[in-house]
């Protein structure tokens, strides 16, 4: 269970919007949330391990060194 508090022009439209399609407020902020948390997952992992990186102090590669690192290059 969660408990989720909103601002009054977010609640007045999602009550709005439940209420003209006759479905419960809470289907649209689970759909809401699968749509957007994949997103909000891959940018704040992301950022960790871009931040692990960077306090790792391991040397950065090019593009062009990986890429003959894994024998992709031309």
């Amino acid at each position: 269970m969660l408990t989720v508090r909103l601002p009054e022009n977010l609640e007045q439209r999602l009550n709005h919007l439940a209420s003209a399609t006759k479905r419960p407020k809470s289907f649209y902020v689970r759909e809401a949330l699968e749509r957007v948390l994949e997103d909000l997952e891959d940018a704040y992992l992301a950022e960790a391990g871009y931040e692990e990186f960077l306090n790792s102090g391991r040397a950065a590669k090019s593009i062009d060194q990986v890429e003959r690192d894994l024998g992709l290059a031309d």
